[in-house]
């Protein structure tokens, strides 16, 4: 019988605080979850603008996570994308590519009603911790 792997939460002041009672990520098993997270800076301000400004705070705020649990966008296994109007998918969808390159993890998009604080686009994303 092999032990409980416990779960190490992971956290860094370069992203956003969680909004409630939750973590930036959990590490476990050599998978990191992250949070949602949405185009506040690292002191918790909504980044103003449109569409583009807020994903890439989204993406800059993953990239911070991802890189307090020693990962990178290329160890991104899944990411889901939630969406204010799907009409901003094209502009989303471009940003995206810009930070995974070649890498191509898979990825779900959907639009909802409604996001916190009501921004325009939240993402998460699982990543693997593997070192080989």
């Amino acid at each position: 019988m092999t032990a409980k792997q416990v779960p190490q939460v992971v956290a860094t002041d370069k992203a956003p605080a969680a909004i409630g009672p939750y973590s930036q990520a959990i590490k476990l098993g050599g998978l990191l979850f992250t949070s949602g997270q949405i185009p506040l800076d690292a002191s918790g301000q909504l980044i103003e603008g449109g569409i583009e400004e807020q994903a890439h705070q989204v993406f800059r705020n993953l990239e911070a996570v991802l890189a307090a649990a020693g990962s990178t966008f290329n160890d991104v296994v899944k990411a889901t994308v939630f969406m204010k109007d799907m009409n901003d998918f094209a502009s989303v969808n471009g940003i995206y590519g810009s930070y995974f390159g070649d890498h191509k993890p898979a990825r779900s998009t959907v639009e909802v009603a409604r996001l916190p604080k009501d921004v325009l686009v939240e993402i998460e994303v699982i990543a693997s911790t593997y070192v080989e």
